[in-house]
């Protein structure tokens, strides 16, 4: 290591004012400390350097030309400094980032865990873009997005995150156990807005089921997961969900799964931009969403 031969610092510093107002009485003003102390530095650091820094004439002080040329380099020396301290001593920038989902996903799986992302990068405002209607990831409607699918996305990096089951699901308090008796209560349906593909509805659970005098059409019909779900938390009728998004009512028994058949639905996937796999912000959010209970799982 390079061991720097300097002066004194505060022999500088005094000398730095000094020059800088010509004048020790300002520059001990400046620096809280008295005029002799001033003049003391500024000879300590003449004696040391071996030359004249001042030309002292009754109540005026010039530079000399080795005077001005060190005024010179540590201005620049004591400007670069300070620069450096305040920003470090700046807050740091927030930065933004979104995030787009499915209205039920943000609020029934993401909302919960934000205190997690916030925690861990406090200057990172997560702004959660809900909406069923897949969305450029330009950076600026969104940047990264938890998709229904199964890809692949062109020009996207996809990780699994869950796979999708759709069962029967309604309140206890309907005492429903058997297929059977499916036909005597209404059943709620989800319509999603804007569905592309085959939705897994009442109708292609029917295929399956076929249950007599059930009419799959019939029903009530919600656009929105949460509502559906509401819906049959208060009794209204059975609503078919996806597992995923049920399973704190089912755990508190607050919604039961009474029979089957089951029906597998595309799995969820969080995908972003290939030409942002290292950027700091897709991976902090992508660490906080791979890490949340129910993350690049089978849920059962």
């Amino acid at each position: 290591m390079t061991h720097r031969r300097l002066p004194s610092l505060s022999a500088l510093r005094a000398f730095e004012a000094a020059a800088r107002h010509l004048s020790a009485k300002q520059a001990a003003a400046e620096l809280s400390v008295t005029p002799t102390a001033i003049s003391h530095q500024i000879r300590l650091l003449e004696d040391t350097l071996g030359v004249a820094l001042f030309i002292r004439k009754p109540r005026q002080l010039l530079l000399t030309p080795q005077g001005r040329l060190l005024l010179g380099t540590l201005a620049d020396a004591f400007d670069t400094i300070a620069d450096t301290v305040a920003r470090l001593q700046a807050p740091p920038a927030r930065q933004v980032i979104t995030l787009s989902t499915t209205p039920a996903i943000a609020m029934r799986w993401l909302l919960s865990w934000v205190c997690i992302l916030r925690s861990s990068h406090p200057t990172l405002d997560l702004r959660i873009h809900a909406s069923h209607d897949v969305v450029p990831l330009d950076g600026v409607t969104a940047d990264l997005a938890i998709r229904y699918g199964r890809g692949p996305w062109a020009g996207m990096v996809s990780e699994k995150l869950f796979d999708n089951l759709f069962v029967p699901a309604c309140s206890p308090l309907l005492g429903l156990t058997e297929a059977r008796d499916l036909p005597r209560h209404p059943l709620i349906h989800f319509a999603p807005p804007n569905e592309k593909g085959s939705p897994v509805d009442w109708p292609g659970w029917q295929k399956l089921a076929r249950i007599p005098g059930l009419d799959p059409t019939a029903g009530l019909t919600f656009s929105d997961e949460t509502h559906t779900i509401s819906a049959a938390v208060s009794g209204q009728g059975v609503a078919l969900m996806s597992r995923a998004l049920i399973m704190d009512e089912l755990d508190s028994g607050r919604l039961v799964e009474p029979f089957g058949p089951t029906l597998p639905a595309e799995p969820f996937h969080l995908v972003y931009p290939e030409n942002r796999q290292q950027d700091p912000l897709i991976l902090a959010v992508r660490d906080w969403v791979l890490n949340l209970p129910g993350g690049q799982c089978v849920l059962p």
